[in-house]
C-alpha cells in the first residue's frame, strides 16, 4: 500500500490547489473525448484478429501474399492494388458490390492509434460537410460516414462509408468498407471476416508511427491499367476490371 505524507499550512494548501488543478484537466480532457482516453492507450485484446505474422503458422494458406499482408482469399472476389509513387500501399477487395480497402501502417510498441486516427478521419470529413456517427460495431469502434461526393452527371451526392481499425503489435491495420456493405449487414459479413483473417507483417526495421507498410506484388501477378479489361480473366489467377471504383492500378483474384 502507498501512503502520502502529510503536509502543514501553505503547502498543504498549495498542493491541494496543484491537485484540483491536475484532476479539472483530466476531467476536461475525459470530456472533450467523449468520456475515453483516445491517446497513450495500449492496443486491445484481438482474440479474433485481425492477425501478426508471429501469430499465425502458415499465413500464406488460403491468403494471397502482398509481402506487407496477407490478404484472404475468397470465391469470386476481385483484388486491387493501389500506389503511391512507386510504392504500393493499399489493397482492395471488391466483392460483387461491395468492397473493403485495407491498408497497415507502423504504430508505436506500446501504444494503440486507432482513437486518434478516428478522431482525425472524422474531423476531416464534417469539415467537408459530411456526418459521421461513432458506433460499436462487429470490428470494434468505427465511424460510419456519409461523404458527400460529386455524381457522374454532375449533381451532389452522398457515399456511405464504414472506417474499421485494429491496432496491433507495433502496426495498425484500416479498413474503409464501401458499397452495399456499408449499408447492409448482410453484405458486410464476409468483408469483416476478411478484414478479421488479415495478417500483417510489420518487419523488424525501424520505422515511424504512422508510416505505411508498403506492400508488393505476387510474383505471378499483372498488372492491369484501370479501365483495361481482360478477354479471357478465367485463363489468369490475377487479371480483370472493376474500373468503376475508380482506383488505382489493379490484380484481380480469381477462385
Amino acid at each position: 500500500m502507498f501512503g502520502r505524507r502529510k503536509k502543514s499550512g501553505a503547502a498543504a494548501d498549495a498542493a491541494g490547489e496543484a491537485e484540483q488543478v491536475v484532476d479539472e484537466t483530466v476531467e476536461d480532457e475525459a470530456e472533450q473525448s467523449g468520456g475515453q482516453r483516445r491517446v497513450n492507450l495500449p492496443p486491445a485484446p484481438r482474440p479474433d484478429g485481425p492477425w501478426d505474422v508471429s501469430e499465425v503458422s502458415r499465413p500464406e494458406e488460403g491468403r494471397v501474399d502482398l509481402g506487407g499482408v496477407f490478404v484472404p482469399g475468397v470465391e469470386g472476389m476481385e483484388l486491387r492494388v493501389e500506389v503511391a509513387g512507386d510504392a504500393i500501399v493499399a489493397a482492395t477487395v471488391v466483392l460483387r458490390d461491395s468492397a473493403i480497402q485495407l491498408q497497415a501502417f507502423a504504430a508505436p510498441k506500446r501504444e494503440g492509434i486507432w482513437g486518434e486516427v478516428r478522431d482525425e478521419i472524422a474531423s476531416g470529413i464534417t469539415q467537408q460537410g459530411g456526418v459521421i456517427d461513432e458506433v460499436e460495431g462487429p470490428l470494434g469502434w468505427e465511424l460510419r460516414a456519409r461523404v458527400p461526393v460529386q455524381l457522374p452527371d454532375g449533381t451532389g451526392g452522398v457515399q456511405l462509408v464504414r472506417f474499421v481499425g485494429v491496432d496491433g503489435p507495433r502496426w495498425f491495420l484500416r479498413g474503409v468498407i464501401s458499397g452495399q456493405g456499408a449499408v447492409q449487414p448482410e453484405a458486410a459479413g464476409l468483408l469483416e471476416q476478411i478484414f478479421r483473417d488479415t495478417v500483417v507483417v510489420r518487419g523488424e526495421g525501424p520505422m515511424a508511427p504512422r508510416d505505411p507498410i508498403v506492400l508488393k506484388l505476387p510474383e505471378d501477378a499483372q498488372m492491369v491499367p484501370e479501365g483495361v479489361q481482360q478477354e479471357d480473366q478465367e485463363t489468369s489467377r490475377f487479371s480483370g476490371g472493376m474500373g468503376q471504383l475508380q482506383r488505382g492500378p489493379e490484380i484481380t483474384e480469381v477462385r
